[in-house]
């Protein structure tokens, strides 16, 4: 049981983290539209500070790692090396089936979030979970 209710909480722990990530990459988007009018600047921009901002507060409360930051960071990278593409692609090409946009943005944040949950937990740091507090009683 005590194994469920820690899995519970990192769970919701990440969704916490995932959706503060979501209302900064949406609210830095909204700022930086004020300032450049080209779509990809603010977008690329608002991605790169949410993806840090939701590894950051991840690795250190949701997984507890002592993991090689730079080495997690690029797992990460490449992550979304992969998705952000290819959940472009989909989206347009639902998009051009009569798909309302709304509705495809939704459907690719839920699809980024669940991915990247389990990326993060079964690549990037799986088995050094909970190794943070043993590195600094050492």
């Amino acid at each position: 049981m005590e194994t469920r209710k820690k899995s519970l909480l990192q769970v919701l722990k990440f969704t916490l983290f995932s959706v503060s990530a979501g209302l900064i990459q949406v609210g830095s988007f909204a700022l930086l539209e004020l300032f450049i009018q080209d779509y990809w600047i603010p977008y690329l921009i608002s991605l790169t500070l949410s993806v840090l901002w939701n590894f950051t507060l991840n690795r250190r409360y949701t997984f507890k790692s002592a993991a090689n930051v730079p080495i997690a960071m690029l797992k990460v990278f490449g992550f979304y090396l992969v998705f952000t593409p290819l959940s472009t692609w989909l989206g347009n090409l639902a998009e051009g089936a009569g798909v309302q946009d709304f509705l495809i943005l939704a459907v690719t944040m839920v699809s980024n979030f669940l991915l990247e949950f389990l990326f993060c937990k079964f690549v990037v740091y799986r088995g050094t979970e909970n190794t943070l507090n043993q590195r600094k009683k050492e």
